[in-house]
């Protein structure tokens, strides 16, 4: 197995790339297309389990039109062979300032590449 392969990091950077921005632009669409659509998908968020592409589809459109836009910091982006990645970052959001870490496992499909699992955290607040 080759790990970050040029060409494949440059492939799953752009789609989490898009991801961001798609989460930035609050573009539920986007956000549930990012999400590999099988019952095997998992998205633990800040105050919900999410399991299967349904139940984050639901959320998703359900969640009141809040700003998510964040800065990113210290993102790394591994890749495992061509088919196989994860992508971890920390993050400031820019309406609160408050921080947290999001953690995607992204697996290439016949639909392209997508988000397997996730999980999204805010840091306790420090003084």
């Amino acid at each position: 197995m080759r790990l970050n392969d040029p060409a494949v990091v440059a492939e799953v950077t752009a789609a989490f790339q898009r991801y961001e921005e798609a989460l930035n632009d609050n573009d539920v669409a986007a956000l549930t297309d990012f999400f590999w659509t099988s019952p095997l998908a998992i998205r633990f968020g800040i105050g919900e389990n999410l399991y299967g592409h349904d139940a984050i589809t639901a959320f998703r459109h359900a969640r009141p039109g809040i700003d998510l836009r964040r800065a990113l910091a210290n993102t790394v982006i591994t890749t495992y062979g061509c088919d196989f990645a994860t992508a971890n970052t920390e993050f400031i959001k820019r309406d609160t300032g408050r921080r947290g870490r999001q953690s995607q496992t992204w697996m290439r499909t016949e639909a392209g590449w997508r988000v397997v699992s996730a999980h999204v955290s805010f840091l306790p607040a420090q003084d």
